[in-house]
């Protein structure tokens, strides 16, 4: 079943980039008392999420956190040494990587998808939501695009 608007976030532990390499995150603890933007990509370096996706959020940081959100993450079915990666890639210092590389949290979500046609496996289906103090209170969804969860669909909600 999907998360919807209203309930709560699950709380799950993935990794992050430390300064000394991936760390344990616990997402009920990132998300405790603050607003958060998060966006979930299929996956890192691919040609949607890295040339459409992310470089919105990258772009519009500013805009964003100037509405009161406390940080802007992302979320793919990818582990934390390529999340890093991608981040450098992308110029995405202001955004903290979630790496779900089981898919525990995408899969939590219940916004998993199957992409094992093309090779990938299980990954994230693209989206974005803002969550306040651990409460969903904005979710899009995007099957093709990125019409509901680009950085400027986000800034409109906040």
């Amino acid at each position: 079943m999907t998360i919807a608007t209203g309930e709560r976030f699950p709380d799950v532990t993935i990794k992050t980039n430390g300064p000394e390499g991936p760390q344990d995150l616990s997402t009920g603890d990132f998300l405790t008392g603050r607003k958060v933007v998060l966006f979930a990509v299929p996956g890192a370096f691919t040609p949607g999420c890295s040339n459409t996706h992310m470089p919105g959020f990258v772009v519009n940081a500013d805009k964003i956190l100037a509405k009161g959100v406390d940080a802007i993450a992302c979320l793919a079915v990818n582990d934390a040494f390529v999340m890093a990666a991608w981040q450098r890639d992308q110029n995405a210092e202001a955004i903290t990587m979630l790496a779900d590389g089981n898919a525990e949290l995408t899969r939590a979500l219940g916004l998993e998808k199957d992409a094992s046609g093309a090779g990938m496996g299980v990954r994230c289906q693209r989206f974005a939501m803002i969550v306040d103090d651990g409460v969903v209170k904005y979710l899009g969804i995007d099957a093709k695009g990125v019409e509901q969860s680009s950085a400027e669909t986000v800034l409109a909600q906040l």
